[in-house]
């Protein structure tokens, strides 16, 4: 049982110690390899079209692209 519990600490030692690596350096988590996009898929599902929120969404990234072009413009 004293072995569960020193590597159960210790354990619990590493996780807290990445987790205030995490916090001090402030990054997003990001993938090692890329994801999908690495290898040429631009989404995850195999549906034709979009679903109705990813045009909206995308629609309004046009938008604020489009604007902040323009702001830079003026």
């Amino acid at each position: 049982m004293i072995y569960f519990i020193a590597t159960f600490v210790v354990f619990l030692l590493v996780i807290v110690a990445m987790s205030i690596g995490y916090i001090i350096n402030q990054k997003t988590i990001g993938g090692s390899c890329g994801g999908l996009a690495s290898v040429g898929i631009d989404k995850e599902c195999d549906c034709p079209d979009p679903c109705d929120n990813r045009k909206k969404r995308e629609a309004a990234e046009e938008r604020t692209k489009k604007l902040q072009a323009e702001a830079r413009i003026l």
